[in-house]
């Protein structure tokens, strides 16, 4: 038997792999930071033997309160992950069971996103009539910051921004950009049409493509955390929110989305606005007009739990979609997926998963259109 993590944002530590039935495994922290929790690795030669996987450090995870009700996913193929249900947490450490069908197994935090279907995305972008791609910079280790620009730019063509995986390990969000995408560049679809017409969308599907294929499940290649680097990013530490930013002067924002995964909270919701210095009853309208948009688009979305007042303190302001807010004076929102399940809607299978978040960045193309008509 033999378990390996040299691959496209592989990430795990084998203590001990005698005994099928105590694996000590370690999660490893990101390349340059002491973050950890994102795992992906695959075990061979395993079929029909029955493993127990012990990570022994859960405890000391970025988010060791993600752990109750989490199920680790799997896969067999790389294309099909399933949840194994016989996944806990206790004492401190993560407990993995399962019986593989197969002789090759692949585990993960959640369904991965690999950077080379991050290109496959962008590529098919290109090819499509209402979009082009361009690169608003490039990241420490050289990758490009792609950016998807959907619609005719024009003075009658107001600006929305969407950004996505600035924590590389929250791999939902891409998956949700790439339901957005399918649904936007769709010729026959109205709501899309639409918002064609109205808006030109500069969205970037990967912010952070280092800590990607790093494995990473929260930094860049230089250990920083990009959610905190929006009021004075670093052009040589931060070079991925320093161009971003920079585009987005370039252009103006009239809406701003940044997309996100949350390892504890087992719910889809957004981090709002209210506690931005100079949001306006104005701005409190505008923006509880798209939050009641994506309710009515998708069951998946709640507004009842989601994150408390003052969590983010004297860091507000570093904060992507909070800086945005301050900035441009428009609706900013953060969205949050879970790593569990939704609680409202749970799937015993799968948890959340990639396709719920394709379906859910789909609906978001309704609140995006009911954004630009009301307001």
């Amino acid at each position: 038997m033999k378990i390996s993590h040299s691959f496209d944002s592989g990430a795990i530590e084998v203590l001990s792999l005698d005994n099928p039935e105590d694996i000590r495994l370690r999660l490893r922290a990101d390349n340059a930071a002491e973050f950890r929790q994102w795992f992906h690795f695959r075990v061979q030669g395993a079929a029909g033997r029955s493993l127990r996987m012990v990570f022994e450090n859960a405890s000391a995870a970025a988010y060791p309160d993600g752990w109750p009700e989490y199920r680790c996913v799997a896969s067999y193929d790389r294309r099909n992950w399933f949840r194994v249900a016989a996944t806990r947490y206790e004492d401190g450490q993560l407990i993995v069971e399962h019986t593989p069908e197969h002789g090759s197994v692949y585990y993960a935090y959640f369904e991965p996103y690999s950077y080379e279907r991050h290109l496959d995305l962008v590529g098919w972008a290109e090819t499509s009539p209402f979009a082009h791609v361009d690169s608003v910079g490039s990241t420490i280790e050289g990758r490009e910051l792609d950016r998807i620009v959907v619609g005719r730019e024009a003075p009658a063509h107001r600006p929305v921004w969407i950004i996505a995986r600035q924590h590389p390990g929250e791999t939902m969000a891409e998956w949700f950009i790439e339901g957005l995408l399918e649904r936007l560049l769709d010729a026959a679809d109205p709501v899309a049409r639409r918002i064609r017409e109205r808006a030109v969308l500069y969205i970037v599907p990967n912010m952070n493509p280092d800590g990607a294929i790093h494995g990473n499940l929260r930094t860049n290649a230089a250990g920083r955390n990009l959610n905190r680097e929006w009021r004075t990013p670093d052009e040589q530490a931060s070079p991925e929110v320093f161009h971003v930013r920079n585009a987005m002067e370039a252009t103006g924002c009239e809406l701003f989305l940044d997309i996100h995964g949350d390892e504890a909270l087992p719910y889809v919701f957004f981090s709002t606005a209210e506690e931005v210095p100079g949001f306006t009853a104005e701005s409190a309208a505008r923006q509880a007009r798209l939050v009641a948009a994506l309710s009515a688009a998708s069951p998946d979305f709640q507004t009842e739990h989601g994150y408390k007042p003052g969590r983010f303190g004297e860091e507000l302001l570093t904060l992507a979609s909070k800086w945005v807010a301050h900035r441009f004076g428009c609706v900013s929102l953060t969205l949050e997926m879970p790593f569990k399940d939704n609680a409202n809607m749970p799937d015993g299978r799968t948890g959340w998963s990639s396709a719920r978040s394709k379906r859910l960045g789909a609906a978001m193309l309704n609140a995006i259109l009911a954004h630009l008509e009301g307001n």
